[in-house]
């Protein structure tokens, strides 16, 4: 465009008239502009905000390497029925010490962008858009499989993943006391027992939070990451909680916002929009109730001309997930 003008000045004084200097420029989305010529201005494309996955807030990370990951636990106790004095005694323990394993398979989440190739030379900072809403998107397809799928069957659960998916909070057997599942390698293995509240039949009352509160032993209590996740309709329900006087029954001290439900008996809250309305109240010890392994590095690659005018992006990473300790958590039923 510059040029242009120099040329035009130049001309202009030389010529002794005037002249005229066209400076417009064509886009390859737009044509020549909105009926005037010129180039439209694009802003930086950015992706739109995504509930992404919310039980990445605590948990325990596990590198993952190979195609399955198995998980093994000290199960029993050590000590005799009479452990007291120099005598070693036999091991007596009530169950005796053993170890309970379970193997897992990693399970692969891809898509596939199909991107115009007009776009691609006009949107600024669209590549970059393009991944993070991806990344965005493959965290709340995990976090939906985490919570409901059911990795035994393949009809029930199919939007989360099926046979295909990881192994949801859902399917787990609800049970009075914790237990760990069978022993083995098998996909039928490692299913726990979690420590399950029913709650008060036409809605949930103070008291069945109180229960639900004293399920999980009192070692998790105060180690990190111990905290609720809660469906955002549960939230509503304990916020709409209120005493003979009106007020919530459930706020904090000093709490200023009202009774939001941002702690319940001194841990935090977190909304989980992906948990079903079968299950809709944890309290978990996170870093040692929920194991999610990452691979190393995720796949991507830029196909051309897949499509005409199109350029075809396929990107690929691998995860698995797993109640670790199923003593560390407790849930609240409908």
């Amino acid at each position: 465009m510059i040029e242009k003008v120099l040329d035009g000045i130049k001309k202009s004084i030389h010529e002794q008239r005037r002249v005229k200097i066209d400076i417009s420029e064509a886009s390859a989305l737009t044509g020549s502009g909105t009926g005037k010529g010129g180039r439209t201005t694009f802003d930086d494309a950015f992706a739109a905000a995504r509930y992404v996955n919310p039980f990445r807030m605590a948990y325990r990370p596990l590198p993952i390497v190979g195609s399955d990951a198995l998980f093994a636990a000290k199960v029993g106790n050590a000590l005799s029925s009479t452990p007291w004095g120099y005598t070693p005694g036999s091991n007596a323990g009530s169950p005796n010490v053993d170890t309970s394993i379970w193997q897992l398979p990693v399970r692969s989440v891809s898509a596939t962008l199909p991107i115009r190739s007009a776009v691609l030379s006009d949107v600024n900072a669209l590549e970059a858009a393009l991944v993070e809403d991806l990344m965005m998107e493959w965290s709340q397809v995990e976090a939906a499989s985490m919570a409901v799928n059911n990795d035994q069957a393949g009809s029930t659960t199919t939007a989360t993943g099926a046979t295909a998916g990881l192994r949801g909070l859902d399917m787990y057997t609800s049970a009075a006391t914790a237990a760990f599942g069978t022993s083995g390698t098998a996909i039928t293995n490692g299913i726990h027992s979690l420590s399950t509240q029913a709650q008060t039949a036409g809605g949930v009352v103070y008291n069945d939070i109180a229960s639900l509160t004293t399920r999980l032993p009192g070692q998790y209590w105060a180690m990190p990451g111990t905290a609720w996740h809660i469906r955002p309709s549960m939230i509503e329900s304990l916020r709409e909680m209120k005493d003979l006087q009106g007020l919530p029954v459930l706020l904090e001290v000093g709490e200023d916002d009202g009774g939001a439900v941002g702690r319940i008996f001194g841990w935090p809250v977190i909304p989980n929009p992906y948990l079903s309305a079968a299950f809709p109240i944890y309290l978990a010890n996170w870093p040692r109730f929920l194991c999610i392994g990452d691979s190393n590095e995720f796949s991507v690659q830029m196909m051309e001309q897949s499509a005409p005018g199109f350029i075809t992006m396929y990107a690929e990473k691998k995860v698995v997930s797993t109640v670790r300790d199923p003593f560390a958590g407790v849930r609240m039923s409908a």
